[in-house]
């Protein structure tokens, strides 16, 4: 089973998005498939199925450990799909984690648990704290999603420099897989120049996906996009998960 990480510090750069749909497509092929919503606000959960007595906070707890396993809160949303739900709890169990030995590590010991998944795909919340790092902690391998603007572009890189540390003081195997432009117009120099700086700087760049109001709303209303230009290029995201799968 491999660990991938969606993660950004900064907030709007479609990482729920970026989950749902490379989920789907991969669990439509054959895949099976775990998303983990570690996002305080929900996004992923509230779209797909709403609100849950029994989330990943009471599986991470805080200072204590959770009182529950990962398979007991783990719901199925579709044929090779299964989600296990955050909440606003998740907010307390980062707070209250960091008095316990081990903090770190914490996501990663509660994942050990479950099998008969191919993948696990863990929407991480828009910040480095220690869920994030929780979640870096446990992955194999990230994808940093971003829009194509300077101000994302800033984000971005401090969000590769926090990798790194992680890399280097917690998780030695972690890859950084490739950055994922979302909302992107090719019609825009902004948009553009940013791509441009992305290639100078020697990113791996998955799949680049177009802007769209149908990108937004498909994490809106839980259901990923199944036909179009969007769902095209989301599936070239997956193609190259998929590809990345197979080597390891």
């Amino acid at each position: 089973m491999r660990i991938l990480a969606i993660a950004n510090q900064k907030g709007g750069t479609g990482k729920t998005t970026t989950a749902l749909n490379l989920g789907a497509n991969l669990a439509s092929q054959g895949r099976r498939v775990l998303l983990v919503d570690l996002d305080p606000q929900s996004s992923l959960t509230l779209a797909t199925v709403g609100e849950c007595d029994k989330t990943l906070a009471n599986v991470l707890g805080g200072a204590q450990p959770g009182n529950l396993t990962m398979s007991a809160i783990i719901h199925h949303l579709a044929p090779g799909l299964d989600l296990a739900p955050g909440d606003l709890a998740l907010s307390t169990s980062e707070m209250t984690m960091a008095a316990r030995l081990g903090r770190e590590n914490v996501l990663k010991k509660a994942l050990a648990s479950v099998t008969g998944y191919d993948l696990v795909i863990l929407d991480c919340s828009p910040s480095l704290g220690l869920l994030t790092v929780n979640a870096l902690t446990a992955a194999n391998a990230v994808i940093a999603p971003t829009l194509p603007s300077a101000l994302d572009l800033r984000g971005l890189r401090l969000f590769l420099a926090s990798l790194e540390a992680v890399t280097q003081e917690l998780n030695p195997g972690l890859q950084l897989l490739g950055v994922v432009i979302c909302q992107y117009d090719a019609r825009l120099n902004l948009h553009q120049a940013a791509l441009a700086d992305l290639e100078a700087a020697g990113l791996p760049i998955l799949a680049i996906i177009g802007r769209s109001v149908a990108a937004a709303q498909s994490a809106g209303n839980g259901q990923a996009l199944t036909g179009g230009k969007l769902a095209n290029q989301y599936q070239d995201l997956s193609n190259e998960v998929i590809k990345w799968l197979k080597r390891q």
